[in-house]
C-alpha cells in the first residue's frame, strides 16, 4: 500500500510540478527509490521510527513497512490513518472514473517497476548477548554471498553517519538483506527485498532467497543452527 500511495501521489506531484522527497525507512520497500527516480523526485532512506520520517526537509511522502503513512505533511507530520484511509480512497475514485480496478493498478506498477516483494526471518534469543555476537559475526566476516547470489556491497551503518548497529547487504541480482536487533524485542531481524519480472517470478526469488539466508547462518561461523 505504501508504494502505491507513493505512486500515486508521484504522478500529482509531477504533473503539478512540484520537487520534493518521498522517504521511508532503511528497512522498507526499495520500490519508493524507483518511483521518485521516475517521477523526477528525491528519495531518501531514514532510520526506523515516524520521528525520522517526519523531519526530512522537502517531504512529499512518507511510509514505513511496519505499517504507517505519511501522505499531507504541511498539515500532519506523523503517520496518520485517516488523512492515508482518504487518500486510498482518492486512488480508487481515479482508478474508477478509469474503469480499473486495484487489482489492475497492481498490474500497472508491475508493468512499469517490476515486482518486488519483501520478507522477514525473526531469530529470538533467551540470552541477549547472542544477538551481539551474531551481529559481530557478520560485522567481522561478511558473507561474499548469499546462496549462489554475490554481495555486490556490504554498508555497516556503525560506520557511517547513520551511526546505527544496522548491516545491509545489496546482492548483484538486485535482492537486499537488512540485518538490526530489535528495538522492543529479545530478537534480531532480517529484512529481505527481491524482485522479479512478474508476482510469481519475485516470490520464487524471495523463496529461493529466504532459503539461503537460512543456510547461511547455519553456518559454523555464525552458528544459528535453529533459523
Amino acid at each position: 500500500m505504501g508504494c502505491f500511495l507513493g505512486w500515486h501521489l508521484a504522478k500529482q506531484y509531477q504533473a503539478a510540478g512540484q520537487k520534493g522527497i518521498l522517504a521511508c525507512s532503511l528497512v522498507s520497500s526499495p520500490a519508493l527509490a524507483e518511483i521518485a527516480k521516475r517521477y523526477g523526485l528525491q528519495s531518501e532512506e531514514t532510520l526506523t521510527g515516524f520521528k525520522y520520517i517526519g523531519k526530512v526537509q522537502g517531504l512529499l511522502f512518507g511510509f514505513e513497512e511496519a505499517l504507517g503513512y505519511l501522505v499531507d505533511p504541511d498539515k500532519v507530520r506523523d503517520k496518520d490513518g485517516i488523512s492515508a484511509a482518504i487518500m486510498f480512497l482518492d486512488l480508487v475514485r481515479h482508478l474508477k472514473k478509469q474503469g480499473k480496478t486495484l487489482a489492475d493498478y497492481a498490474d500497472e506498477f508491475t508493468a512499469e517497476f517490476g515486482a518486488y516483494v519483501s520478507g522477514q526471518i525473526s531469530i529470538r534469543v533467551s540470552d541477549l548477548s547472542e544477538i551481539g555476537k551474531l551481529m559481530s559475526a557478520l560485522r567481522s566476516n561478511p558473507p561474499s554471498q548469499i546462496g549462489v547470489v554475490p554481495v555486490a556491497q556490504f554498508i555497516d551503518h556503525t560506520k557511517t553517519d547513520r551511526q546505527s548497529d544496522i548491516l545491509v547487504f545489496m546482492l548483484q541480482n538486485g535482492g537486499r538483506l537488512i540485518v538490526r536487533p530489535s528495538g522492543t524485542e529479545p530478537k534480531i531481524k532480517f529484512y529481505l527485498d527481491a524482485r522479479g519480472q512478474d508476482p510469481k517470478d519475485a516470490d520464487q526469488v524471495l523463496s529461493d532467497f529466504d532459503q539461503a539466508v537460512r543456510q547461511l547462518l547455519r553456518q559454523e561461523a555464525y552458528g544459528k543452527q535453529d533459523c
